[in-house]
């Protein structure tokens, strides 16, 4: 998929950035690229993060080329797709969400700075020598904590108390739901819950995941979103309001979706600090010298009206604790 000219989707917004803003590097010209894995990220996420290049001073047309390549879902499509990116030179190479689209902008060059907006564990796969000095030509931002997922199973506590088996969805291949699964694991034996792990490669393997989370009576469900369960999160929405399984899910449009509660953090608000780590590269920053961000602040968000439909009646003490209230 290609997008060359985004001057139709933010216009708008650029036409009304001061005079200032407009002026960002007077007579220069720059290239950015963005290689994503989940189908649809032009029309999502990516809003965030050119609406703040926009912001900085960055228009489509006058001082800055966009471009972007996506694999559709189809990880074995990124490195080509990297490559091709690559080949025009841009000054920073972007990674959209997920693990495997920073590694193959990583392989694809060891010259071009390379921003990741949402890794995992980028230290743990190799993407990065450190978070503090992340080395090389990568840096960006980590959207995931692994000790939250203790904090995931607390409140699906809360809401299902005296729960004793929990399914867990994930996808074996991505490398941060593996180290979210060891977590989980750890959790769930100090709160004497036993896991019920659903492994699902692929989107065919989903729903029979959903008939094995029946069998074994499991009472709710932990999601650990990868690109590949996220682009399914209506289905698996689906899937759980038709098993009827309280789950809780990592992203807060997974709660929008029909899921019932997301706990994680802003993606919007990372996607835009993606932005201004670009803008500081083009004006000379060095990623070995940006260190990696993690999350600070993480979002509750519960589906009130899935839970109706799922009778679970919400404690007010939860939803006092909620950042949103889907009605």
């Amino acid at each position: 998929m290609r997008r060359r000219a985004f001057i139709t989707l933010l216009g708008g917004a650029a036409a009304a950035l001061p005079l200032a803003a407009r002026a960002q590097q007077p007579g220069k010209s720059y290239r950015v690229s963005f290689l994503a894995l989940v189908p649809g990220e032009d029309g999502t996420l990516m809003k965030a993060h050119l609406e703040r290049l926009h912001e900085l001073g960055y228009v489509e047309g006058q001082n800055m080329t966009f471009e972007y390549r996506s694999a559709e879902g189809r990880p074995e499509r990124l490195p080509s797709l990297a490559m091709e990116l690559v080949q025009a030179n841009p000054n920073v190479l972007i990674a959209g969400f997920g693990t495997l689209a920073a590694q193959a902008a990583k392989a694809a060059t060891t010259t071009i700075p390379v921003v990741f907006a949402t890794v995992g564990d980028p230290l743990g796969a190799g993407i990065v020598a450190s978070l503090a000095r992340p080395g090389d030509n990568v840096t960006g931002l980590t959207d995931q904590a692994r000790d939250v997922q203790g904090k995931r199973l607390q409140l699906l506590q809360d809401l299902v108390p005296g729960m004793h088996i929990v399914a867990v969805l994930m996808n074996p291949d991505t490398p941060f739901s593996r180290l979210a699964l060891e977590e989980a694991e750890k959790a769930a034996e100090y709160a004497h819950i036993q896991l019920k792990v659903l492994e699902a490669r692929t989107p065919d393997q989903v729903p029979d995941r959903f008939a094995d989370a029946a069998k074994a009576e499991a009472a709710a469900l932990l999601v650990l979103e990868d690109p590949l369960i996220y682009s399914m999160r209506r289905k698996v929405a689906d899937l759980a309001a038709q098993f009827r399984l309280p789950a809780i899910y990592v992203y807060r449009d997974s709660a929008e979706a029909g899921g019932l509660m997301s706990y994680g953090p802003d993606r919007r608000q990372l996607y835009r600090r993606a932005a201004e780590y670009v803008d500081k590269i083009m004006k000379g920053a060095k990623p070995a010298d940006l260190p990696v961000e993690q999350p600070t602040k993480f979002e509750l968000v519960i589906n009130l009206e899935t839970a109706r439909a799922l009778g679970l009646d919400v404690p007010a003490t939860l939803l006092a604790l909620a950042d949103a209230v889907i009605e």
